[in-house]
């Protein structure tokens, strides 16, 4: 059976970009077609300055909503990346099969180091390093594919090349991964940046769809979206970005195809806004039922999670130990 792995950083409070562009997909189809693994990648939150208290409480509640949202410990695999030693020491051989160049062409490294020091902050080296801890999330479960939105595709392709690269100097030991993503959806933008994507590190800001937001500010922040010049509705993701946003959005959640479909019933944008935000809240709905109850039985999220982390340690460490061993290093005796 196909083998899959992904993971979501509790860097901030899940998003509708987050739910539209990849744990939707997870929970329809990747748990019941592949051997899937989902992780709470927490060891990548600490990359920039974060508050340890609020890494905790995220983390939790990633992992809730991603049982709320439909993944199934008895289909699936869900745990916390820290909870399984496997992939900080995979990451060191990893870094030693990298090169310094590689890892200053990625595109994230480079924007979020930018922001950092026009913030008057320092760059920790992890934010350096951190894509080949991703690689290391991925090679030590011989996954075949990766489920990622389109600003992670870059770091699937160095995971590609890490694996070859090795397999090439040490013998055949990883499986070389793909990334897929779905074609509608697979990246919600700002509601009031078009142009950015709906990232979990704008907690606050109005552009963002959470999870949990409730229904009256899912529709005030969906008709406040901004939109673009003329009257007319199409779609044109180049020319009219935020109307394109929109379309998309609608056609995510109500399962059309094309996002240019939904533009032929519409004479004004503020009927697509309101029919936007009633799809948007019809969604998250029994998600946010399904939060509600599994966040007041901690013990059961815990339960999951410690099951989790034992079958994933299960399945990483023969993988990991033939790395070791494959580089040259003595077995623990």
């Amino acid at each position: 059976m196909t083998r899959i792995f992904s993971g979501v950083k509790p860097t901030g409070h899940l998003t509708l970009g987050n739910y539209i562009g990849a744990v939707r997909k997870w929970v329809e189809e990747d748990q019941y077609r592949a051997d899937a693994l989902f992780s709470v990648v927490d060891l990548h939150a600490l990359t920039v300055e974060h508050d340890p208290a609020r890494v905790r409480r995220l983390s939790r509640q990633v992992a809730t909503l991603l049982l709320a949202a439909g993944l199934d410990p008895e289909r699936c695999v869900l745990f916390v990346q820290s909870h399984v030693d496997e992939h900080a020491r995979l990451s060191y051989l990893l870094e030693c099969t990298a090169t310094d160049g590689e890892m200053r062409r990625m595109i994230q490294y480079r924007e979020k180091a930018a922001r950092e020091r026009g913030r008057g902050g320092s760059v920790r080296l992890s934010l350096l390093t951190y894509p080949v801890l991703m690689a290391a999330d991925i090679l030590a479960y011989e996954a075949d594919e990766v489920p990622v939105g389109d600003d992670q595709v870059q770091h699937v392709e160095l995971t590609r090349d890490l694996a070859v690269r090795f397999n090439q100097r040490y013998g055949h030991t990883f499986t070389v991964p793909k990334a897929t993503h779905p074609a509608v959806g697979a990246r919600v933008m700002n509601l009031q940046d078009p142009t950015a994507k709906m990232g979990k590190s704008d907690d606050d800001g109005p552009g963002v769809v959470h999870l949990l937001d409730e229904p009256d500010v899912v529709r005030r922040k969906v008709m406040r979206a901004v939109t673009d010049s003329g009257r007319d509705v199409v779609y044109d993701r180049e020319g009219r970005p935020g109307l394109a946003n929109l379309l998309e959005v609608l056609a995510a959640c109500t399962g059309a195809d094309d996002p240019a479909g939904p533009a032929e019933g519409y004479a004004s944008y503020g009927a697509l806004k309101q029919d936007v935000a009633d799809a948007v809240v019809e969604l998250l709905r029994p998600l946010r039922a399904r939060h509600a109850e599994l966040a007041a039985d901690p013990a059961y999220v815990d339960g999951v999670l410690r099951e989790g982390a034992s079958r994933a340690r299960a399945m990483a460490r023969p993988v990991v130990d033939r790395a070791y061993r494959a580089v040259g290093l003595l077995p623990a005796v």
